[in-house]
């Protein structure tokens, strides 16, 4: 299991903080404050360690599926627009792994970051939360596949690594997301969706639909 390079930076911070908490609890009066600073900054590095694990998962081979970009349950599946077009929204606890993955091979044709709001990940108002969405246009397939990475009420850093006319691997790490958060996945007319509401996913494993086309 490794860490993620974003999390050695809040690891180093939080040992320092431990380290300076140690030094003043030698010092009279500052004993009990320094051990409790101390006691936090080594809870914090340890829940960073956690959080920021990026464990390695194979590419997937069955390119006639497309894949969970983010692990957790899904929250819903259905229509949001005129299109029809059907999105699966799934919900990222601050206990999932938060690396996103690419659904399915192919070319970035867009990567926009739109602000907004910092709802709750798990509620349906979290579809106007600050986000970064990039479309993909599948090897072989028709159609764009859109992917959105979306704040959390305490979410604050969207990572996203591609930009356009970058190729992706299905499977592949492409982003990040900091701490509570939402991944959604609007699929082409082509597709058949594999997955429902409370369904646990994991990304770049799971199925959560496959090419009919």
């Amino acid at each position: 299991m490794s860490i993620a390079k974003a999390g050695w930076s809040v690891i180093a911070r939080s040992l320092v903080g431990a380290a300076a908490g140690y030094w003043l609890s030698r010092y009279p009066g500052l004993h009990a404050g320094g051990l409790a600073a101390c006691a936090v900054g080594l809870a914090w590095a340890l829940f960073a360690a956690f959080f920021f694990r990026d464990p390695h998962r194979p590419l997937p081979e069955d390119l006639s599926r497309i894949y969970s970009p983010g692990d957790g349950t899904v929250m819903s599946v259905e229509p949001e627009d005129v299109s029809n077009a059907v999105t699966i929204r799934i919900f990222l606890s601050i206990f999932n792994v938060h690396l996103q993955r690419a659904p399915c091979s192919g070319t970035v044709r867009d990567a926009e970051y739109f602000r907004g709001s910092f709802r709750a990940a798990m509620s349906r108002a979290a579809r106007h939360n600050e986000r970064c969405v990039i479309k993909i246009v599948p090897d072989g397939h028709a159609g764009v596949l859109v992917v959105e990475q979306i704040a959390g009420l305490i979410a604050r850093r969207i990572e996203c690594r591609v930009g356009i006319g970058d190729k992706v691997l299905a499977g592949e790490r492409y982003g990040m997301i900091h701490f509570g958060s939402q991944v959604a996945v609007t699929l082409p007319a082509d597709t058949r969706v594999l997955v429902a509401p409370g369904d646990r996913v994991c990304a770049g494993v799971t199925p959560i639909a496959a090419w009919t086309g």
